[in-house]
């Protein structure tokens, strides 16, 4: 469930377009009233907004803001204007560039997008940054890590809800035999995470916990040490080893396949807990996860900290970064 909040009347393009004009107009910029147009349309009428201010005023508005506006206002604003496709081509390009074994941001565009939204993404990086997202991610990336990312960004997984339960039997048996052995850069198990349709993961995970009796959390805890598998709950033996950075990919991608909303409440945690907020992290869940399922997580978060998100945000942000935030995660649904 989405948090963004669209008037019943919304204005027509043009007048957007010409009220942004007078916000960026004048002595200083009316970023009130750029919250209050951005902050309050979808992605259709973001896109919308943008190619008629080109048209009428012969200025990219990407551009228009990068001049008015600063700092970590500046990123969200931008970042929430891009169309969804552009927004994770640019994140993905960004990730791929600055890449550290800790970095998560490609696994969360590989899994946690439909099928279809990564393809998009995928054709958004051709036309930005003339190559390849998967031979990017294969450059700048070394060992198990690029074994497993590099199918994961360029995977078509089929959407739909059928699954083979023969298939899950089998496979859940497969991952069994690698995770016992801690072959976790096993290629079958790799292939699986890879290539199956998340309602297969989800049917093989279920049956690996019927075959062996337990939930994967547990059986990792009793018997395997180290266990990278973890659908719906947390997988505390993997913070017993927090230098192990290929099993937290490894966590990330399961969970970003299987229980997305609960893997950004984590990163929401993270980002706001720490001394320091961080504000990348806490930007890329608002901006991408809004018109998702921002609600979902936002009621996990609650659940989960006995702090609402908002109040939260409200804490630990300040100025207009905070009323953007506010303003997207659906704060009083204004």
């Amino acid at each position: 469930m989405a948090t963004l909040t669209v008037p019943a009347q919304v204005p027509s393009v043009a007048e957007d377009c010409e009220q942004l004009r007078k916000a960026f107009s004048g002595w200083g910029t009316n970023e009130e009233l750029i919250i209050s147009i951005l902050a309050h349309r979808n992605a259709a009428q973001r896109k919308s907004i943008r190619q008629t201010y080109a048209q009428t005023y012969e200025e990219d508005l990407l551009k228009a803001l990068d001049k008015e506006l600063t700092n970590d206002f500046e990123r969200l604003v931008m970042l929430w204007t891009l169309d969804p496709a552009e927004r994770d081509a640019y994140l993905a390009n960004e990730a791929t560039k600055r890449w550290t074994s800790s970095n998560q941001v490609l696994v969360e565009i590989a899994c946690a997008r439909s099928p279809h939204d990564l393809i998009l993404a995928r054709q958004a990086y051709h036309a930005r940054f003339k190559k390849s997202l998967e031979e990017d991610v294969a450059h700048h990336t070394t060992g198990d890590f690029r074994k497993l990312l590099v199918p994961l960004v360029s995977s078509y997984r089929y959407e739909g809800d059928e699954v083979n339960m023969t298939l899950a039997k089998t496979e859940a048996k497969i991952l069994h035999e690698n995770i016992s052995k801690k072959a976790y850069s096993d290629e079958d198990l790799i292939r699986i995470l890879a290539t199956r349709s998340k309602a297969q993961i989800n049917a093989t995970l279920n049956h690996y916990k019927d075959e062996f009796g337990k939930d994967i959390d547990e059986v990792s805890l009793q018997k395997f040490g180290s266990f990278v598998l973890a659908t719906i709950s947390s997988v505390p033996d993997l913070e017993a080893d927090p230098k192990d950075e290929f099993l937290s990919i490894l966590r990330a991608t399961v969970k970003c396949l299987t229980y997305p909303e609960k893997y950004f409440e984590n990163v929401l945690r993270l980002a706001i807990n720490k001394q320091g907020t961080d504000e990348g992290a806490l930007t890329r869940v608002v901006v991408t996860r809004a018109e998702v399922d921002l609600k979902i997580i936002k009621d996990d978060y609650h659940k989960r900290n006995s702090v609402p998100l908002d109040r939260a945000i409200a804490k630990d942000t300040r100025g207009d970064y905070e009323k953007m935030l506010l303003a997207l995660i659906g704060h009083g649904d204004a």
